[in-house]
This record gives structure tokens, sequence and C-alpha cells, in this order.
């Protein structure tokens, strides 16, 4: 088994890093990869972000660059542009963000000044540091507003939203986070932001993916912005993009390029054509409502072995689980997880007693298991795996640990991933 495209020139010219490439190959085929931002890019994918677009340097837009030799640069971002438009039914649609951070502080620097106010997501409830948290730099250079979930259903409180937006009228409101497991009101937002002549931005990082394959309702004509990454659930390379009405295209297109980034990452670029390209194509529905079904399944069978879900359970990809009534924290959780093979992420849960590092949750997400074919069917199983090891986390039992492991990989063996093959 090695690594696809084949290294032989990397192998022979730093062994060392081709090395690295190839075990974390390897520990990718291996693992259940739960961790909800990630997933399995094709190896379309994967060949177009390794092409000698990344030796060329395209500071400005197509048409209007400041360095020559443009010609076909300018074709491949004009194609990613056109086909994010398609995709999502955009009128404007911006490629070159590196990542999502710079995405939504690209949204701060087009309508908003240092001091303004602006209302998002309560990291502790399933929002993003770029949101407004205290740690971000939109939280020391703008001044936050904080919305969360109600706690007895954990869902958003529109009606806090909206009231924190009368009483403090910011410029920009966040809809979206990184820990939300039920579906987005856009519509509910947009309203609340014409009350207070806010720009709604829509963070659909998460759910692009089920968006484009009509999983999930669209922002589209609710949300002037719209940021997300490329890669979670729209199975894209590593990158972002923003997408706005006409209105609002300039503001964002200047707030990009100058306002924060020198030359676009072409590579990245290509590779981002080449997934919206996948997205376009009838499977890609059949696989967005696949990453919901399985997440369904396994929230289900999770529930039925007495895990807690944040909300009850889940309308997208995403699973938000709290463990406390398991008597176990998030973190030495998801460490015992990955020894056994099952790779997420530690989280906070809404009103957490527990420290962010030590939180009291878990996160998981089944957009990389839906990818490698996996279905409803295989969710009780992947539920029993859970369930005893965090049994075994809580009890130090490591022998069960590395046995589950092993019968993993015993089941992953017959479900291979791109970018890995004998």
């Amino acid at each position: 088994m090695t690594h696809q495209p084949a290294l032989p020139t990397l192998a022979a010219a730093d062994p060392e890093v081709a090395g690295l490439v190839e075990d974390e190959a390897k520990r990718q085929h291996e693992k259940i990869r739960l961790i909800a931002s990630e997933n399995y890019v094709s190896q379309a994918v994967l060949e177009a972000t390794g092409t000698v677009l990344t030796n060329k340097y395209s500071e400005g837009y197509a048409g209007k660059r400041y360095y020559e030799g443009q010609q076909l640069i300018d074709q491949v971002e004009t194609l990613a542009v056109e086909r994010a438009k398609s995709v999502f039914g955009a009128a404007h649609a911006n490629v070159q963000p590196y990542s999502g951070s710079p995405a939504n502080l690209a949204a701060y620097l087009a309508f908003a000044k240092p001091g303004d106010k602006v209302l998002g997501m309560a990291l502790p409830a399933g929002g993003h540091l770029t949101h407004g948290w205290s740690v971000s730099a939109t939280g020391k250079w703008f001044e936050p507003v904080r919305y969360g979930v109600r706690k007895e259903t954990g869902r958003v409180d529109l009606d806090e939203v909206r009231e924190l937006a009368l009483q403090h009228r910011p410029k920009l409101i966040f809809a979206g986070g990184t820990a939300i497991p039920r579906t987005i009101d856009f519509p509910a937002f947009a309203e609340i932001a014409r009350e207070v002549d806010a720009v709604l931005v829509a963070d659909i990082a998460h759910i692009a993916g089920l968006i484009a394959g009509g999983a999930h309702p669209s922002p589209v004509g609710h949300a002037p912005v719209i940021t997300t990454t490329t890669h979670k659930t729209l199975r894209g390379p590593r990158g972002a993009m923003i997408l706005s009405d006409e209105e609002h295209a300039k503001a964002i297109d200047k707030a990009v390029f100058p306002g924060l980034q020198g030359g676009p990452h072409n590579h990245t670029t290509a590779a981002i054509a080449v997934a919206l390209g996948e997205a376009a194509k009838p499977e890609f529905r059949e696989y967005a409502h696949a990453i919901v079904a399985n997440a369904v399944a396994l929230g289900e069978a999770l529930s039925e072995r007495g895990f807690e879900l944040v909300s009850g359970g889940t309308d997208n990809h995403l699973l938000l689980v709290d463990l406390t009534s398991k008597q176990v924290g998030g973190k030495p959780a998801a460490q015992a997880l990955d020894r056994a093979g099952i790779e997420l992420n530690y989280n906070t849960v809404p009103f957490d007693p527990r420290k962010p590092f030590d939180p009291s949750g878990i996160r998981l997400g089944t957009s990389a298991i839906t990818t490698r074919g996996l279905t409803p069917e295989h969710q009780p199983q992947i539920a029993e795996w859970i369930d005893r090891t965090v049994t075994a986390a809580a009890t130090g039992d490591e022998a069960t640990i590395t046995g589950i492991a092993a019968e993993i990989r015993e089941l992953l063996s017959a479900y291979p991933i791109p970018g890995y093959s004998a």
C-alpha cells in the first residue's frame, strides 16, 4: 500500500518527508475518521493540488493582474468562480481566500470598522473563533455581542438573537458555527438583520457540501455574504470562498485583495474548481444525503447506548456528545478513541462546567466515512466501538482499546480511500 499519486521523486530527494507522507496516508486508511471538519478528497483534487500552478504568482483578479503571464491562470480562476456561482446559485464568488478565517476577516474589513459591534454565536455554544471570540483578533478589534442556545433544547435561541440585535445594533451578524448539529434558519436570521440594518454573514464552512447537494437549506437569497471553506463536507482542498450578491461583491473583492492577501494559491484554485465540478454531478447529491443519513443513524445508535446528544440528535453531518453521564472527560475519551482507531475531537458543550482544553464533550462528523462507503448499517457497530472505548478509557483498560483498533483495521480494509492504494 502506498500514497497515490506515487511519490518516487520526493522519496529520492527527501526520504524523511516522503516517509511521513506515506505514514500519514496509512494512518488515514486505518482510522474511522469522524472529525467533522475533515474528509477525503478525490485523487483528481489531489493531483490538481500538486501541479506547476504553484509556481505562478497572480496578484489581482482575472483580467486585472499585477504580473504578466496570466493567460491560463485567469482561465483557471474564472472556471472556479463560474462553477461556484453555478453550484450555489450565487451572483458572485471570490475563490481566493486562503482559509475560512481570512474569508471571515474579509467580511469585517468590507463592512465594519474597528470598535464596531458584531453579533455572533458564542464559541462554547458552537460558534467559531472568528465570530468575535475574545482570543481572536475579531474579539479584540471589534466589540463582540454573543448569542447562544436554549439550555433545555440545545438549539439557537432566535428570540435572544433578535433581542441582542435590537439592543446593540451590530454592523455584522454571523449565522453558523463549528458545532451546530441542527438546521440553521437563514430566513429568520435575515429578518433580524434587516430589522437592525446589519449585514448578515452566513458561515457555511461545515455545511457547504450539504447545501451544494441539497441536504441543507441554502442561505443564498437570505444572506448577502456567505463564507465557506472548501474542504469539510464540500470535499475539496484546504481553501475558502466567499459568495455574495452583486451589491456586496465589490467590497468583498477589495477586502480579500488588496485588503488582506497577496497572490492567490493557484494550485488550490484549480483543485477548488475540480471539487466544484464534482459537486455539480448527480452522485454528489446522493453523497450529501448519505452523510446526513449516516449521522442520524450514528446518533440514534449512540443514544441507545446512553450517550447524551446535544439538542437530542442531528439534522446534518455533525454530532455533539456530552460525556458527563459516562464519568469521563472529552479529552481522555478522544485520546483513547484515537488509540482505538476512531479519530474525533474533544469539544465543549453548551453550558459546559469544564475548561475548554479539558471539556465535557466530543464532536463527531460523518463526511469522511461516507466518502469511504460506510452506510447507516455500519453505524451501530461504530457506536458499539465508541461505547466500549469510552468505558475502557474510564477504567484504564488498554487491552480492550488495542483489540478494537484491530477490529477497525479489519473492517476498513474493504473500504479503500482516495490517495492510498496497492
